[in-house]
């Protein structure tokens, strides 16, 4: 089941969340730092140990403070006008996300919106590229969130959801 709700996905009570995280996996702005103050300093120590992650893979560390037992991190692309390869690295960071969330025996797992803060990815088409890649992972967990920060991108999400 793929279920959208609105929210702060440091608070969801589901096996693990997913980072929309920099290459560094030390933080940073919008959902990056707001997983980090909620995890508490022991993740930015995991990650420091991890060395890194590229663009349109996944990292997983324990979720520390979180209500979450695990954070999965990937790292998005940053849009550069959408003939530069970001569709397929967009698509595998959901894919290496959720395939690491089946390598941890991960049966719900929620996602922010990846690439569509500040590394500028259209939201409708990462919302699309985004459910494409639920919707073929769907029958492998009891519940895939996605996680919408605004009311605006919660109705995306919904309206595409009703849509396929």
């Amino acid at each position: 089941m793929i279920r959208v709700v609105q929210g702060d996905i440091t608070n969801l009570h589901v096996d693990a969340i997913v980072n929309a995280a920099n290459t560094t996996l030390l933080g940073g702005g919008g959902v990056d730092g707001a997983i980090h103050r909620a995890a508490g300093p022991a993740l930015l120590k995991a990650c420091k140990n991890i060395g890194g992650c590229p663009t349109g893979e996944a990292r997983i560390t324990p979720g520390f403070d979180l209500p979450a037992r695990w954070v999965i991190h990937t790292v998005g692309p940053v849009w550069r006008g959408g003939d530069q390869g970001e569709p397929p690295l967009l698509e595998s960071c959901y894919t290496r996300s959720l395939d690491t969330a089946l390598d941890h025996d991960i049966r719900s797992i929620a996602f922010p919106g990846i690439s569509t803060g500040v590394y500028g990815y259209p939201k409708q088409e990462a919302a699309g590229i985004a459910l494409g890649v639920m919707r073929h992972y769907e029958d492998r967990f009891e519940e895939i969130v996605v996680c919408c920060f605004t009311t605006e991108d919660k109705k995306l999400y919904d309206t595409l959801l009703d849509t396929e």
